[in-house]
């Protein structure tokens, strides 16, 4: 007769493909009820942390509604910093953990509904006679509100028996919000007339508009507009011609192609929160720029909002482009005369440093000539993002994610290339990560390396020191002694678990990734560089951020 476990199984394997996760006590029964089927597979990680963060880059990466386990107690709240960064970066997610017996707890069990709570995330727990409709209705909720939840399963009821496993229904999801009524049909015209008679128009994309699958609509928009184009650093590659985006808004952007988004007299934002980053602390815009947002949040994110229409990015961005053609205005050619590929170029440095160690600038310039077309870049948090975020271009916003982000978190680097890589096989994973992020993620190296193999390449920005730390604090004065990290071999590390790894001290010894790019995925191993960058050249967006708290 089917158990608890299995009914939750069978429910989960109707919407997923992929698990993550680590096997313990209170999700053993359920682990081997996925295993049993030919439907879903399990990949292991070594941190429970990791298989949030696996599930997380997969579902970025486009592999569908993500899926991760643990066991109950020190399992689940090893998952906790991961789960916190898929709440607030909106990632439906399924995390099935094991929790106290329904006779109490025991000494090692913790109130982990409040726990999950306190990070923003529901729990539901199933029952026996309730386990399949409970975990489709946990579904629906993570796929409805874009968020994860926990899925529960008491210790004593995952190996009961719970009857012949029932047909499993599809979640009821919402609707697209589409821009209708009359308050929203107003709006809409608004916009396009203040579309229609902009000098300057520039429309601004971030990963919302990327979720809402916006992106051809936006390209029509642009161009009926004659507008140029931006995005957000998780919106890259939305807009389809190149050739007038400006690329990533805020410190990631280039200076000059900065000062043109300033130039702006009109800027719709589609789908992107307008955070201090992205707004470079509240200059990005002229102050006399009239900003529309259009989002699905309940009001206008960023206080130099003058217009807000509530809706699906794709569907208002139709009906603008729509109204826009119906007014039959002329598109501004601004655009036109504005030299996009100039206005992004930016300083390479010199190779080397003034201190003997490898320019990150330059470094980050040669590899970008070097990486697999076919690549999927996921970042750690640290320092060094603005590395990959200047330097290496993505085709779209699904080959560049940033784990650890939208909570200002590091060491989510490593497992995150499990997800990335079995959501996209068939492309080259690219981590950018930094020795701090680098070490606290360490236990997943062994996980990157065992599952995207010979797809699977490792940048370390290895500069000895917590360097965002050092760019801010050590500034102004701080003890230094905290921010350094004694200078580790991740080359070694990467050897010991199966990697080729390689020491990068000069911008020659990059002709080892150049010889790697050249064979065939099936004859390589992952390839790990271990880059000895200098700790004194600081990235742009952090010059942007130490100007701001010097102010204070």
């Amino acid at each position: 007769m089917p158990t608890v476990a299995a009914h939750v199984a069978s429910a989960l394997a109707a919407h997923i493909d992929h698990v993550f996760g680590v096997m313990g006590n209170g999700n053993a029964l359920v682990l081997d009820a996925l295993e049993r089927r030919d439907d879903v597979t399990f990949t292991a990680v070594r941190h429970e942390a990791g298989g949030v963060v696996a599930a997380d880059a997969h579902h970025r990466a486009g592999g569908g509604l993500a899926a991760a386990t643990a066991t109950y107690g020190a399992g689940f709240t090893n998952t906790l910093t991961a789960l916190a960064e898929a709440a607030q970066a909106r990632v439906p997610l399924v995390l099935v953990v094991g929790d106290e017996p329904t006779s109490g707890p025991r000494p090692w069990d913790v109130d982990q509904l409040s726990l999950a709570s306190a990070v923003g995330v529901r729990t539901y727990t199933v029952g026996r006679t309730d386990a399949a409709a409970t975990t489709v209705i946990a579904i629906e909720h993570a796929l409805s509100f874009r968020i994860p939840v926990v899925l529960a399963i008491p210790y004593d009821v995952g190996g009961r028996e719970a009857g012949e496993i029932p047909p499993t229904p599809d979640p009821v999801l919402p609707a697209p919000l589409a821009p209708s009524g009359p308050h929203a049909e107003a709006t809409v015209a608004a916009i396009a007339r203040l579309l229609a008679t902009a000098e300057r128009p520039l429309l601004l994309a971030g990963r919302g508009a990327w979720t809402a699958g916006a992106g051809d609509e936006l390209g029509r928009l642009a161009d009926a507009a004659g507008a140029l184009t931006a995005s957000t650093a998780l919106g890259r590659g939305i807009f389809p011609r190149a050739e007038f985006d400006l690329g990533v808004t805020g410190g990631f952007g280039a200076e000059r192609a900065m000062a043109t988004v300033r130039e702006a007299d009109v800027v719709v934002v589609f789908g992107a929160s307008l955070n201090q980053f992205t707004m470079r602390f509240g200059e990005l815009f002229a102050p006399d720029a009239t900003i529309v947002q259009v989002d699905v949040a309940p009001a206008a994110t960023h206080p130099q909002v003058g217009r807000y229409l509530r809706a699906d990015a794709a569907l208002a961005a139709r009906a603008i482009v729509d109204e826009l053609e119906r007014l039959g205005g002329g598109a501004s050619r601004w655009r036109e005369g504005v030299d996009v590929a100039a206005l992004r170029a930016r300083e390479h440095g010199d190779g080397i440093a003034p201190d003997g160690r490898l320019d990150p600038r330059s470094a980050a310039a040669a590899i970008a000539e070097l990486l697999p077309e076919d690549r999927v870049v996921v970042s750690d948090g640290g320092h060094f993002i603005g590395w990959a975020n200047m330097f290496w271009p993505v085709a779209s916003p699904d080959r560049m994610m940033m784990v650890g982000t939208a909570y200002q978190s590091i060491g989510l680097g490593f497992p995150s290339v499990p997800g990335a890589a079995t959501a996209r096989p068939e492309s080259t994973i690219v981590l950018t990560t930094g020795d701090g992020g680098g070490l606290m993620a360490i236990a997943d190296l062994e996980s990157a390396v065992r599952v995207a193999r010979g797809r699977g390449l490792a940048v370390v920005w290895n500069d000895g020191a917590y360097g965002a730390e050092v760019h801010l604090y050590g500034v102004m004065g701080l003890a230094r002694g905290p921010m350094e990290i004694p200078e580790v071999d991740f080359a070694g590390l990467a050897r010991a678990v199966g990697a080729e790894g390689v020491v990068v001290r000069t911008l020659d010894d990059l002709d080892a990734l150049a010889h790697w790019r050249e064979l065939p995925a099936d004859e390589r191993r992952f390839l790990l560089l271990d880059l000895r960058v200098s700790g004194a050249v600081r990235a742009p967006y952090q010059e942007e951020i130490l100007q701001v708290n010097l102010r204070r």
